[in-house]
């Protein structure tokens, strides 16, 4: 049995998938971007940081953070404000390629370990109507980039290449590379 850090239910269904025993535990941490802060150094304070503050409150359980950024012309690109900033965020990936940075922390007896992912992905070309039906959908609200990989806007993506898992949220390659190096088996036991 592990601890998510997190609320993500698509960090839940990845971790399901691969058949690991675990319990959901909100990280209480503050996300805010540092000025001048690199993606990955951000990725890397925010997935350490959720792992360890909630192993210090579960301290018998190994803790698992993530966090993911989406990165055009190294600039992170948070969660939208609102309708008009989603769409320009839509319109600034369209016909460019883009990173999207997870990084993942594995937190157990006091010891934190620590992996990063990174993808790029390219998407079509998008107008701003289907930006703006894109956003009617309520989808992007809440997703780093203003878009959800597994969702409708899989159909703005024409090519990735990386970790699709990662894009998600949880880069399952580098998840279990982590729970395996502490005994934490999931369902594929070769």
């Amino acid at each position: 049995m592990i601890i998510l850090a997190s609320q993500s239910p698509r960090r839940a269904a990845l971790l399901q998938q691969m058949g690991i025993a675990f319990r959901s535990e909100p990280a209480q941490i503050d996300e805010q971007v540092h000025a001048d802060e690199r993606a990955a150094d951000y990725v890397e304070r925010i997935a350490i940081g959720k792992a360890e503050s909630v192993h210090a409150r579960f301290p018998q359980l190994p803790a698992l953070g993530s966090d993911t950024a989406v990165v055009l012309n190294q600039t992170i690109l948070g969660k939208p404000s609102g309708r008009d900033d989603a769409i320009q965020m839509l319109l600034s990936l369209s016909r460019r390629p883009h990173e999207v940075l997870t990084g993942v922390a594995l937190s157990v007896n006091g010891d934190t370990r620590y992996r990063l992912n990174v993808s790029r992905v390219v998407f079509r070309e998008i107008s701003e109507r289907e930006a703006a039906a894109y956003w009617d959908t309520g989808e992007p609200a809440d997703k780093a980039g203003g878009y959800a990989v597994q969702g409708l806007a899989a159909a703005f993506i024409e090519r990735i290449e990386g970790s699709y898992s990662g894009i998600m949220g949880l880069p399952l390659f580098e998840t279990m590379q982590l729970l395996r190096g502490v005994g934490v088996q999931g369902g594929l036991h070769v």
